[in-house]
C-alpha cells in the first residue's frame, strides 16, 4: 500500500532563533560548528505500513507527504467533496503518530490496467489537490504496472514523501534525513523535538529519536517547548525500554519570562541531568531600550509576518515592560555595558543553563552581544537582587 501525502510549501528555517509566533511544531536540529552556533530546520518523513485488506503474500508500501500551510480544500473547478472529509480530514493510523486522510485511493484493477496512464495522473492529481494522502498499491496489481504507473506520476509531479509537522516516527526519521541533505552534513550533534505532539505516543517519539542516534544521524536529542512532566515522561520511557533519553530542553527565557527556566528546569537538571538551551534573551528585541515608546522603522516588528510582535510591543503589558527596561539603564551604566549585554548575562547566570541562543541582524550587533560574557562576572548577588527588585516578577516555589 502506498501512502502519499500532499506537501504544501513552507520554507525551511535555517538558524532558527524562535522569533516566529508559536505556531510551528515538528523537529529541529542543531550542529555544533567549532565555536560557532547551530543550524536548525524542520523535518518530514516516511513510514512503511501494512494494509490489513491486502493478500497475505503481497507486500505493501506507504508514504506520506503531509499537507501543512497553504489552503486546504479543492480548487474551484474540482468536483465537490463532502465538508466532513475536506482537508484536513485526517486521523491517526491506529495509535501511532502517523496521520492518514479519512478517504484514500486504491489502485487495484485501475492503475496500469483498466485506465490509461493519463487518466491515472488526472485521478491522482485530483486526489492530491483534495488533501487525500493515502494511496494503496501492491506488487501484484497489474503484474507490477500499477506501481510503475504510480511511481512515474510521483516522479513527474515532483511530490515528495514528507510531512511538515508532528513527531511521528515518519516525520522524525525522514525529516532529519531531508534536513541533513539540505545542510550537506552527514550528521548533527543534537536533534530537537520542537513542541510536544499529542497525536504521537511518547514511546514512538523516544524510539524514533533512539533510532536516528543509533543510525549515526545525530549524537544526542533534546526537547523544545516541552513541559517538565512531558520531559520526565520521555526520560522514564527511555529508562523503561533501554532507549536514549533527552539531554536538554530549549525554552524561552528573558527578564519577563522566568517561571519555567528558574523554577521547573533546575529540578530536572538535578534529578535526571537535563540541561537548558534558552532562546529570545532580549524578548525579540524588546529588551534593548530601542523602542522607548515607539516602533523604529528598521526593527523586526516591521517585517511582514511579525504583526503579532508589534501588537505585543504596543500592548499595555509591552509598554510596562519597556518602562522597566529603561529602569535598568542605570545598572547597565554602572557596569559599563548595554542593557542588551546585561540581559544576556542575566540569562547566563541561571542554574542549569548550558547556552543562550542569540539572534542578530549584523556582525556589529553580534560583537556587542558577545560582550555579555564579560558582564557575567560582574553580576554579584546584590546586583541580581537589585534587578529583581526593579522587575518585581521573581518566581517563587508554589506551596
Amino acid at each position: 500500500m502506498l501512502l502519499l501525502t500532499p506537501r504544501k510549501a513552507r520554507e525551511t528555517q535555517i538558524s532558527r532563533l524562535h522569533t516566529t509566533p508559536p505556531s510551528l511544531d515538528g523537529v529541529s536540529l542543531g550542529r555544533v560548528l567549532g565555536r560557532g552556533g547551530k543550524e536548525t530546520a524542520s523535518h518530514s518523513g516516511l513510514l512503511r505500513v501494512p494494509d490489513p485488506d491486502t493478500t497475505p503474500t503481497c507486500p505493501k508500501v506507504s508514504c506520506t507527504l503531509s499537507w501543512w500551510g497553504g489552503k486546504w480544500g479543492p480548487p474551484k473547478d474540482a468536483p465537490h467533496l463532502s465538508s466532513s472529509c475536506r482537508g484536513p480530514g485526517t486521523r491517526n493510523l491506529g495509535k501511532s503518530g502517523l496521520r492518514v486522510s479519512c478517504l484514500g485511493l486504491g489502485t487495484w484493477v485501475t492503475f496500469g490496467s483498466q485506465i490509461s496512464d493519463e487518466t491515472a495522473e488526472d485521478v491522482l492529481t485530483v486526489a492530491y489537490e483534495h488533501g487525500v494522502n493515502l494511496f494503496d498499491t501492491a506488487e501484484v496489481y497489474a503484474a507490477g504496472k500499477a506501481e510503475r504507473t504510480l511511481g512515474n506520476i510521483l516522479k513527474s509531479k515532483g511530490w515528495r514523501a514528507e510531512t511538515e509537522r508532528g513527531l511521528s516516527r515518519k516525520h522524525i526519521i525522514e525529516g532529519l534525513r531531508g534536513s541533513l541533505e539540505r545542510l550537506q552534513l552527514g550528521y548533527v550533534d543534537i536533534v530537537f523535538a520542537n513542541r510536544s505532539d499529542p497525536n504521537s505516543p511518547m514511546e514512538e517519539i523516544v524510539r524514533a529519536m533512539t533510532y536516528v542516534i543509533n543510525q549515526g544521524l545525530a549524537l544526542y536529542w533534546g526537547t523544545s517547548r516541552w513541559g517538565a512532566a512531558e520531559i520526565m515522561e520521555a526520560y522514564s520511557m527511555a529508562r523503561q525500554f533501554n532507549l536514549i533519553p533527552p539531554v536538554c530542553e530549549q525554552a524561552e527565557h528573558h527578564l519577563f519570562q522566568r517561571e519555567k527556566v528558574e523554577m521547573q528546569l533546575p529540578e530536572l537538571y538535578h534529578k535526571i541531568g537535563v540541561g537548558s538551551v534558552t532562546w529570545s534573551p532580549l524578548a525579540c528585541g524588546l529588551i534593548t531600550s530601542k523602542y522607548d515608546g515607539r516602533v523604529p522603522d528598521t526593527c523586526r516588528v516591521t517585517i511582514k509576518g511579525y504583526q503579532w510582535h508589534k501588537d505585543k510591543v504596543q500592548s499595555e503589558d509591552g509598554k510596562k515592560q519597556q518602562a522597566k527596561v529603561m529602569d535598568l539603564l542605570p545598572i547597565a551604566h554602572q557596569l559599563g555595558c548595554t542593557v542588551a549585554q546585561l540581559a544576556i548575562a542575566w540569562c547566563l547566570r541561571s542554574e542549569g543553563v548550558s547556552s543562550v541562543l542569540l539572534g542578530v541582524s549584523s556582525a556589529e550587533q553580534l560583537v556587542e552581544h558577545l560582550g555579555a560574557l564579560q558582564v557575567l562576572n560582574q553580576l554579584t548577588p546584590q546586583t541580581v537582587m537589585e534587578i529583581d527588585g526593579l522587575l518585581g516578577n521573581k518566581p517563587h516555589p508554589k506551596k
